[in-house]
């Protein structure tokens, strides 16, 4: 007669909270002593900041950069302040990969954030997308600065050079998408981040190291869009309906 295996036990509060301080003593974070009656506060301060970074870079991650974005196409629907977005891409980085290693493309992802972080405000998003792929959200950004500021973070990031080991240093460039969101429209992130993206493309296939960015009159309302404006669920009190 043949028996179920059991599941193993569920592990204990104690070994997942060991497991969670050393996953930040790898991290770097130093926390208080144990005796220090916010040491549980700071713990879980940690762990959260953890859970919203990349582990390379130190930048927003992914998800991290998609509750921002969220959060600014609600802004931007209920304020109507302009509000930038930027793809960036960084040039032949394949080939860092494959001349000087993993080890020295980590470094020059880890260099590129460097820069980012040095070219915008404390109120703007800057996030690892995925690879080699950064993104930014740049609140309150006019169109008429939108191209300075991406000229300015392309400009920063060419004239940075990136020490390798063995003594070697690399040049690196990035190539920009940057696309506004339609005020007083409540698109969504996948609209907004498309038409970041064509214009990436745009930069890539127009020779690389390029910023573009659409023409703000060229920022047409989707038919999406107006639907999402339109709808009763926005403007509409949900207790109202039935009444004149």
């Amino acid at each position: 007669m043949s028996t179920i295996p059991s599941e193993p036990p569920p592990a204990t509060p104690s070994l997942r909270l060991d497991g969670a301080l050393q996953l930040l003593q790898q991290s770097g974070r130093v926390l208080p002593g144990r005796e220090d009656p916010a040491w549980l506060q700071a713990v879980l301060d940690a762990l959260c900041d953890l859970s919203s970074r990349d582990a390379l870079t130190g930048l927003a991650n992914r998800r991290q950069f998609e509750i921002a974005l969220a959060r600014e196409i609600d802004r931007v629907a209920r304020a109507g302040e302009p509000a930038l977005v930027l793809m960036i891409d960084i040039d032949h980085f394949k080939r860092v990969n494959d001349t000087y290693g993993h080890p020295a493309g980590d470094r020059v992802l880890q260099v590129v954030a460097l820069r980012l972080l040095d070219c915008v405000r404390p109120m703007d998003t800057v996030a690892r997308y995925g690879g080699e792929e950064f993104a930014i959200i740049l609140p309150n950004c006019p169109p008429a600065f939108g191209l300075a500021v991406a000229e300015r973070i392309r400009r920063r990031v060419e004239q940075q050079t990136v020490s390798i080991d063995g003594g070697a240093t690399i040049s690196v460039t990035i190539s920009l998408g940057g696309a506004f969101a339609p005020q007083w429209v409540r698109s969504t992130a996948a609209l907004w981040l498309a038409r970041a993206d064509e214009q990436l493309y745009r930069a890539k296939a127009e020779g690389r190291n390029l910023a573009c960015l659409e023409e703000p009159t060229d920022s047409q309302v989707s038919a999406e869009e107006k639907s999402l404006l339109f709808s009763t669920s926005q403007f509409e009190d949900p207790d109202d309906h039935g009444h004149p």
